[in-house]
């Protein structure tokens, strides 16, 4: 005899198939929930350890300005200390060149001068006095280009006196300051330049005379007449 089921087995099976596939569902969902939370904490770690670095990367820019800020600090005293010390060193090369310089003013000039006014500035000398007579002058310029601690005399002024005979002309003239190693120096590249423009003698001669030439405005009688005691 042949056996039917009369239980309503599809209605069974749909129901299982049901729960299977909402079990299904569920574990997706709780997956995803899963994958999400895991996501997320990922994420904030990377955020913090971004703030974390973000954070070192800042302190340290902050101790680097503070050091770029000491290192200029340090450059503008040091440069401070190199003015000071390049000032020392002048003063200390200078202390033995103005014995120099008085004794040369002293060994230069020559009868009938007297100086009235030195004005120094840096190297160079403004030398105001009288003379008796142009000549006397000229003989001045000389003896200061002739000088190993002075070059480059320049004759600024001289004027003729009418009330005054022993001391006749007022002149202003200007020097230079410098070492006899420099000078000699000078002195080697004008022969130099000299024998090089076939002149057939030294390029040194002193600019004094041309000055002694060129620099009397007075009259030549007047020039004689001052030249007597």
């Amino acid at each position: 005899m042949a056996k039917i089921n009369l239980l309503p087995w599809r209605d069974e099976l749909r129901a299982q198939r049901q729960r299977e596939f909402y079990v299904m569902l569920a574990g997706a969902a709780i997956a995803a929930v899963f994958a999400v939370f895991v996501w997320w904490y990922w994420m904030g770690m990377r955020l913090d350890n971004q703030d974390a670095r973000n954070a070192y990367l800042k302190d340290q820019i902050h101790q680097l300005d503070g050091k770029l800020t000491e290192i200029k600090q340090l450059e503008s005293t040091k440069s401070k200390l190199l003015a000071r010390k390049e000032i020392i060193e002048k003063l200390q090369a200078s202390r033995s060149q103005m014995v120099h310089l008085f004794d040369e003013l002293v060994k230069t000039i020559p009868d009938g001068v007297r100086l009235l006014d030195l004005k120094q500035n840096g190297d160079a000398l403004t030398l105001d006095g009288v003379a008796q007579s142009n000549a006397s002058v000229a003989t001045y310029m000389r003896n200061l280009d002739a000088s190993p601690w002075l070059t480059h005399p320049d004759l600024v002024k001289t004027e003729a006196k009418k009330d005054d005979k022993r001391e006749r002309f007022d002149f202003g003239l200007t020097v230079k300051l410098t070492n006899p190693d420099e000078k000699a120096k000078e002195q080697e590249k004008a022969a130099a330049a000299a024998a090089a423009n076939g002149m057939g003698k030294p390029a040194s001669s002193p600019p004094a005379a041309e000055h002694a030439a060129t620099a009397p405005p007075a009259t030549p009688a007047a020039g004689q007449q001052g030249g007597k005691p």
